[in-house]
């Protein structure tokens, strides 16, 4: 007997869209430092790569006048052309703008890295699970403030059809084989 898998079992650089969510100064802060520290650089290497390969970055701040803006080592790697949205709302397809411009991709993996998982990370998955996307949210690139909160939420993203990843993984997917002009580059940023 064969059973049908669905949803994406790889992620495809053609289809991708990163969206970095809520990687801001003070709620870092209240992050465990050695996380805080894994979520940046691999956030940053995703960046990096993305922009590099040609990947569409959306970013999102939620309520920066209280939980400051998007943390220096991110932004640093942030597109000039990225799209950026402020928001109150926890999911970000409540963000103004942002599901219209997710849409005018039209690709159909998102890449989800962010603060917190349980809260906006979670919320963001599930709504855009609900359109139809297939979501891949890169646990080795997202946190909570709290372990349980963030196994929680993975327990939760992996029962609701979300593909949970590393950042290497995402990486070495869109790449695909290490003749890629880009490879070096990618492996050099690794080490």
């Amino acid at each position: 007997m064969t059973s049908r898998i669905t949803g994406a079992l790889k992620c495809q650089l053609e289809d991708a869209v990163l969206v970095v969510i809520d990687i801001q100064t003070r709620l870092g802060d209240a992050m465990p430092s050695k996380v805080l520290n894994r979520v940046l650089q691999n956030s940053a290497l995703l960046v990096r790569s993305a922009k590099l390969l040609g990947v569409p970055v959306l970013h999102t701040e939620q309520y920066p006048q209280g939980l400051g803006y998007t943390h220096p080592m991110v932004a640093e790697a942030l597109p000039d052309q990225g799209r950026s949205f402020q928001k109150t709302a926890f999911s970000c397809m409540g963000a103004e703008g942002f599901p219209a411009a997710i849409a005018a991709f039209q690709r159909r993996h998102v890449v989800l890295v962010g603060m917190e998982a349980h809260i906006c990370v979670l919320q963001t998955a599930l709504d855009l699970v609900a359109t139809g996307a297939e979501v891949f949210v890169v646990e080795d690139a997202i946190c909570s403030r709290r372990l349980e909160n963030y196994q929680n939420a993975l327990d939760r993203l992996r029962s609701s059809q979300v593909n949970i990843v590393s950042a290497e993984s995402v990486v070495f997917e869109w790449l695909s084989d290490a003749s890629h002009p880009a490879f070096k580059t990618i492996q050099g940023w690794l080490r």
